[in-house]
């Protein structure tokens, strides 16, 4: 039934009430752990001295967070100011020539970083793409830029690139994976691209200025080759009414972003806990449940706060990056499950979407996923843990089709037609819920650990039942309602945006 149902008001304020009083109640439990668990020997290593004038400790778990925001912090700043810098100075002086200035800059910023064999490394890559992208033959530049993309994650061709980083720092080998990752999907980008439009001769230039620039190089996001380099291209770029207060708007919200993580993390231990099962099985189900659901928001604040530095940057240089993923508190479909929006998008392009075509046949749809889902287990490292993840979601995308499909043929069909259209959109919620907890449990396995995984899970539905299963149930029911709530208003508010422009 449609989106467009409303709710009574009532009952709406009743599934706010519930769901604020459940996280108040499960945080209470997570905070109380987190007093408890501070001096344990077990938490040692990753809750260290923070805020020592009031007594508080900082879980230290997350050791990218933790090296961007204190030993790297002051490089990123100044890479990233003397890009803006060199930027703005070229588009006033030299508009034309703005993007061999962001590749030149780039190119120099990874030489001084990684050292100028890696950079070498790297161009040795970026020329094997383009003499495949001139053959103009798809097959042949996906299999090309996989094969690049296996070399940075299997041994023994891991091992070797590796030794052409100059020195050894603490984020070597997260610079090294993501400067290398990304530049083979840049460069698979940009041959399929010319596969696609042999009429518009890109040029090697073109590829390496896509694939060097700096705020995009190292972490992301990917933008498509097609997008690049429309929007690079504009000689006098033109900024839409109201921009520059948005683009600070965003820049104050990720500044605001990292001191909330920075205050969260003095209070509740979130990422250490989960390491010590001992301590995390005498949790109370309310608090365990919320550690689960917590370190999911977790991971989604740190990619949003990492777009949202990286993107202030590109809209200052007239780029439309793609925007940070959607909340995971707002997904209960897998279809909209993932937690980098730019991967999202280069996949959907170039695999899933070509080979699914409408995503409404249950064969197309499970090839499609497959494809899918083995491009990204090679993304991220093959290795048992990562198996495990792409399985679970790759059944979950589908598995989702075929309740779709069971949903609108016989028996299943008449019931829901019977139903009013706000009943249904009631039951649709409460599979929308257990929809909910899948999507959490499935990715707790590659985000934290298989036995923590294991232990939430047996805790919601073994040890737990039925009160606890069911109470966290009803609560994520609320959360699925207040969800739809939002996008049924927006999908209004859209609508009423478009009938406006009509008339006018």
């Amino acid at each position: 039934m449609g989106i467009k149902t409303a709710l009574p008001a009532a009952e709406l304020g009743l599934y706010s009430l519930v769901l604020s009083g459940a996280l108040a109640y499960a945080g209470r439990g997570l905070l109380e752990a987190s007093q408890d668990g501070a001096h344990r020997k077990a938490f040692r290593e990753s809750v260290q001295p923070g805020w020592e004038y009031i007594g508080r400790k900082m879980d230290v778990a997350d050791f990218e967070w933790v090296m961007w925001f204190t030993s790297f912090r002051n490089v990123i700043v100044f890479a990233l100011s003397g890009h803006v810098l060199f930027a703005k100075l070229c588009t006033m002086v030299a508009p034309q020539l703005r993007s061999w200035m962001y590749a030149v800059y780039g190119a120099l910023a990874v030489m001084g970083t990684m050292g100028p064999w890696y950079l070498l490394l790297l161009l040795g890559h970026c020329v094997g793409l383009y003499v495949a992208s001139l053959l103009g033959q798809p097959w042949l530049c996906l299999s090309l830029g996989l094969a690049s993309l296996a070399s940075f994650k299997l041994d023994p061709l891991i091992s070797w690139q590796n030794g052409f980083v100059t020195g050894t720092f603490d984020l070597q080998e997260v610079l090294f994976q993501g400067g290398s990752g990304f530049t083979v999907l840049r460069c698979t980008s940009f041959a399929l691209e010319s596969c696609a439009h042999p009429d518009r001769r890109y040029s090697l230039a073109d590829l390496l200025k896509y694939n060097f620039y700096l705020p995009f190089f190292f972490f992301g996001p990917i933008m498509t080759f097609d997008r690049f380099h429309a929007q690079v291209s504009q000689v006098e770029p033109v900024r839409c009414e109201g921009e520059l207060w948005r683009i600070r708007a965003q820049a104050g919200l990720s500044v605001v972003a990292i001191m909330a993580v920075d205050i969260f993390f003095h209070f509740f231990y979130i990422l250490t806990i989960p390491s010590d099962l001992k301590f995390a099985s005498r949790l109370p189900d309310s608090a365990l449940a919320g550690l689960a659901y917590s370190n999911l928001v977790y991971d989604w604040v740190k990619a949003a706060v990492l777009f949202g530095v990286v993107n202030t940057v590109a809209r200052l240089d007239h780029l439309d990056p793609p925007q940070p993923p959607k909340c995971i508190t707002a997904l209960y479909v897998f279809a909209e499950t993932h937690f980098d929006r730019g991967i999202n998008d280069w996949l959907c392009k170039y695999v899933y979407d070509h080979i699914g075509g409408e995503h409404s046949e249950v064969i197309p749809e499970l090839g499609a996923t497959v494809a899918t889902f083995s491009i990204t287990t090679l993304w991220l490292g093959p290795c048992g843990i990562v198996y495990l993840w792409s399985f679970l979601n790759c059944f979950g995308l589908n598995f989702e089709l075929w309740v779709q499909k069971l949903a609108k043929f016989g028996p299943l069909a008449q019931i829901e037609a019977s139903l009013s259209e706000q009943t249904s959109r009631r039951v649709r919620a409460v599979f929308g819920a257990m929809n909910f907890w899948a999507i959490i449990m499935y990715n707790l396995v590659s985000l934290n650990s298989l036995e923590f995984t294991d232990l939430v899970a047996r805790r919601l539905l073994l040890t737990g039942f039925p009160q606890t299963t069911l109470a966290v149930l009803f609560v994520t029911y609320c959360g699925v309602q207040l969800v739809k709530e939002r996008e049924r208003t927006l999908v209004l508010e859209e609508e009423q945006k478009q009938d406006k422009e009509k008339l006018e």
